[in-house]
C-alpha cells in the first residue's frame, strides 16, 4: 500500500500546499508544489522530509502522517480525493503531523507470572499487578522499586490514587481474593532490593473476585467492580468515616510490633448490573461509568445510586475508559474484535459513533490519552496494542512485542505504552509524539 514509484512520468500530478502546526525546524516552505497524485503516507512523508532537509541538511528523516479535511489519508491520494468527492483542479491543503508510532521499545520487565494490571498515570513510576499476588512498582524499565505482598490470589486490576505532586502516593490494588488493598508507596526513597510491603488498609465486603478498581478525582475514595455483580464505594483516607466500622489489627514479628493493618467496610454500593462488573471509571466527582458481562455500559450518579445511563451493546464487555471531546466518549471493547465508542450527549447514545475492528480476538483494555481529543489504544488477546485516531479507521500503529495475549495497557509520561500479558512481560514503547 505505501509502495510510491517517483520515477512513473504518466502518473497524474496535483498541486499541493503542506502547512503545519509543527514548530521549525519541521515547517516547510508554504508554497505549492507538484506532485504525483498516486503517493501515499509513504511518498508523501519522503516529499516533507526532502523538504526540511532543504533548508536543514542535518535533518534525520521520520515518518509523517496526513490530512485533508481534518481526515487522515490512509490510500493513495488519488484515491482519497476520489472517495472523498474533492477536486484536485484547485492547489490541496495537505496538513502533516508526526506519526503516532513508537520510536523503541525499553528493555522488558519480567514478572513471576502473567502481568494483569498496569497504571501509568504517574509520571515517576509504573504499578502493575501478577497473577503471582503481588503489586510492583517500577521506577524505569526493569527496576523494581517496591513489591505490595498480602494477597492471596491474583491481582486483577491496580490504581494510582493521588498521581502527582505527594511524596507519599497512595494506590490500591484489586485481587481475586475478593478484598482490595490499600498501600503508602514513598516515591522518593526506593527500599533496598525491593523489599515487600504490607497495605496500609483493606477493604473487604466483595462476595467475589474483584475485577475493577478506579480512584476518585479527588482521591478520597475509589470504587471497584465484582464478580458478584455490585460496585462498591470505599473511603481511602487512613481515618474513616464516622459511621464506617473499621478493625484495626496488629501483629507482632520477632517480638516488635509492626505498623497497624486497618479494615473498613464499604460505604455505599450500588446495584443493577445482572453479570460480572468487568470494569468501571471515576472520571468525575458525581459520575462512575461501568462495563458489564451483562452487555451494558452504565452512568452511575454517585449521591443517589442511580444507573442514570444504560447502553446495550450486545456483546460481553471487558475494558472501559471516559475521555476524547469535552472527556464524554465512552471507549468500551470485549468479548468480539470491535472497539466502540459512544457519545451518551447525542440523542440515539446506544448507536456507537466509531467502531475500529483490526483486531481479530477479544479486547482486553482501551484508553484515552489525556491529552488528546483523538487518540486512544487498545489491547487485545490477539497479542497486539493498537494505536488509533478518530480521524481514520485504521489503526495508526500496532504494537506486537508481547507474542501472546495482552491483558492491560495504559499512556505513561504522554508519550510512552506500557502494557503487560501472558508472556509475563511489562514492556514499555517509548517515544510516540502525540
Amino acid at each position: 500500500m505505501d509502495g510510491d514509484d517517483f520515477g512513473e512520468e504518466t502518473s497524474r500530478r496535483v498541486q499541493v500546499r503542506f502547512v503545519t502546526k509543527l514548530q521549525a525546524p519541521l515547517k516547510v516552505p508554504p508554497a505549492s508544489i507538484a506532485i504525483p497524485a498516486n503517493l501515499t503516507r509513504l511518498g508523501l512523508s519522503t516529499v516533507v522530509n526532502n523538504l526540511i532537509q532543504s533548508g536543514d541538511p542535518d535533518w534525520n528523516p521520520e515518518p509523517f502522517d496526513f490530512l485533508i479535511d481534518g481526515e487522515l489519508i490512509r490510500m493513495s491520494l488519488e484515491q482519497f480525493l476520489l472517495a472523498k468527492g474533492i477536486s484536485a483542479e484547485k492547489v490541496l491543503e495537505i496538513e502533516y503531523i508526526r506519526a503516532v508510532a513508537p520510536r523503541k521499545e525499553e528493555d522488558a520487565s519480567e514478572h513471576e507470572d502473567w502481568v494483569s494490571a498496569v497504571d501509568g498515570s504517574n509520571p515517576r513510576f509504573i504499578l502493575t499487578g501478577c497473577y503471582d499476588g503481588l503489586g510492583r512498582v517500577w521506577d524505569a524499565p526493569g527496576s523494581c522499586s517496591h513489591i505490595l505482598g498480602g494477597h492471596s490470589d491474583a491481582i486483577t486490576s491496580v490504581s494510582v490514587i493521588n498521581r502527582e505532586g505527594a511524596e507519599s502516593v497512595c494506590v490500591a490494588t484489586a485481587s481475586k481474593d475478593r478484598t482490595l488493598r490499600l498501600w503508602k508507596i514513598h516515591t522518593e526513597a526506593s527500599l533496598n532490593s525491593s523489599a515487600t510491603m504490607r497495605a496500609f488498609k483493606i477493604l473487604r465486603g466483595h462476595k467475589a473476585s474483584v475485577q475493577s478498581v478506579s480512584a476518585s478525582s479527588a482521591g478520597d475514595m475509589i470504587c471497584s467492580g465484582s464478580w458478584d455483580c455490585t460496585i462498591n464505594l470505599w473511603n481511602t483516607k487512613e481515618l474513616a468515616a464516622d459511621n464506617n466500622p473499621v478493625t484495626v489489627k496488629k501483629r507482632k514479628v520477632n517480638n516488635q510490633v509492626e505498623e497497624s493493618q486497618m479494615e473498613e467496610e464499604a460505604v455505599s454500593t450500588l446495584v443493577g448490573h445482572t453479570q460480572c462488573v468487568s470494569s468501571v471509571i471515576w472520571p468525575q466527582a458525581e459520575t462512575i461509568y461501568s462495563a458489564s458481562w451483562d452487555h451494558s455500559v452504565r452512568r452511575w450518579d454517585v449521591e443517589t445510586g442511580k444507573d442514570m445511563l444504560n447502553i446495550f451493546c450486545g456483546k460481553v464487555l471487558n475494558c472501559l475508559d471516559v475521555g476524547g471531546e469535552g472527556s464524554a466518549l465512552i471507549a468500551a471493547g470485549g468479548s468480539d474484535p470491535i472497539l466502540r465508542i459512544w457519545d451518551p450527549r447525542k440523542p440515539a447514545s446506544s448507536a456507537p459513533i466509531f467502531q475500529f475492528s483490526s483486531h481479530t480476538s477479544w479486547i482486553s483494555a482501551c484508553k484515552w490519552h489525556d491529552k488528546s481529543w483523538f487518540h486512544l489504544l487498545s489491547a487485545s488477546y490477539d497479542g497486539k496494542i493498537m494505536l488509533w485516531d478518530l480521524r481514520t479507521a485504521w489503526p495508526l500503529a500496532v504494537i506486537d512485542s508481547h507474542k501472546d495475549k495482552v491483558f492491560c495497557a495504559d499512556w505513561w509520561k504522554g508519550d510512552c505504552v506500557v502494557s503487560g500479558g501472558m508472556d509475563s512481560k511489562l514492556r514499555i514503547s517509548s517515544g510516540i509524539p502525540i
